[in-house]
């Protein structure tokens, strides 16, 4: 039975790795919409004030939490830092991530740790150290931001697709570990959305076509929209949702 508080996620501690701008921000603030208290993280804490006074300037309740994920004794830190000053965390979003592109054979070796460390590492970290205290909770959600390239590959971003396959294989995992003990694992693949980091490809007009005639939708995806993806994984709509990726990419993981 659907009710008025199904979608809801009043009073719902919410925190959002890589959030000062982008993707987080919007899943940030998608979720202060339905009702959490929001918990913003990244590494530039200049940027993260910026991007709460943002929100707070919006009616939503806002706390920061700057510490580079890939820090696992930060991330402890962080993490034990915010159940005893803020409060319990009922949902993770682990959307830290970094993109490096490159032709295979040339890939520098520093790009590849950089993102081993960044999409996958610290996913792990903070996931575990969030989920330690959800165990005990016997409650909790977390999102892992995954990417249609846990699917699909591209010229110039194989070690990138390989850090998000491995992504969604760790969320299965963990969906399995962390079920019995009532905590929902579930990742979320974004397609091609308009951001800061996609600026220069959605300005590339022959890139630009060759997406739009390849999504099924017939266009770039809008931040905003991934926001009710996300609410739906926090929420009790999502109940029996577990070790799941959707995707929202406008039909790309579709089609040839």
């Amino acid at each position: 039975m659907i009710g008025e508080h199904t979608f809801r996620l009043d009073g719902r501690l919410a925190l959002v790795t890589g959030s000062s701008a982008g993707i987080g921000l919007a899943l940030a603030r998608g979720l202060g919409q339905a009702g959490a208290i929001l918990v913003l993280n990244g590494r530039d804490a200049t940027r993260l004030g910026t991007a709460a006074e943002q929100l707070r300037a919006e009616g939503l309740t806002v706390h920061l939490s700057p510490f580079d994920v890939c820090d696992a004794q930060r991330v402890a830190t962080a993490v034990d830092a915010i159940e005893t000053g803020i409060g319990p965390i009922d949902i993770l979003v682990n959307n830290a991530g970094i993109q490096r592109r490159g032709a295979f054979h040339e890939f520098a070796a520093q790009d590849w740790q950089d993102l081993l460390q960044t999409n996958l590492h610290g996913p792990f970290v903070v996931a575990q150290a969030v989920a330690r205290h959800m165990v005990q909770r016997r409650r909790g959600r977390i999102i892992n931001i995954c990417s249609v390239q846990s699917e699909l590959g591209r010229p110039g971003i194989a070690p990138y697709a390989a850090t998000k396959g491995a992504l969604k294989m760790l969320t299965k995992g963990m969906a399995i570990d962390l079920g019995p003990h009532g905590i929902n694992v579930n990742g979320l693949g974004p397609g091609y959305f308009k951001t800061e980091l996609t600026d220069k490809l959605v300005k590339d007009e022959a890139f630009s076509a060759w997406l739009v005639n390849r999504t099924p939708s017939r266009r770039w995806g809008e931040v905003e929209e991934l926001a009710p993806a996300a609410v739906f994984l926090a929420s009790d709509a999502s109940a029996f949702v577990n070790g799941h990726i959707l995707y929202v990419d406008g039909g790309v993981t579709a089609t040839l």
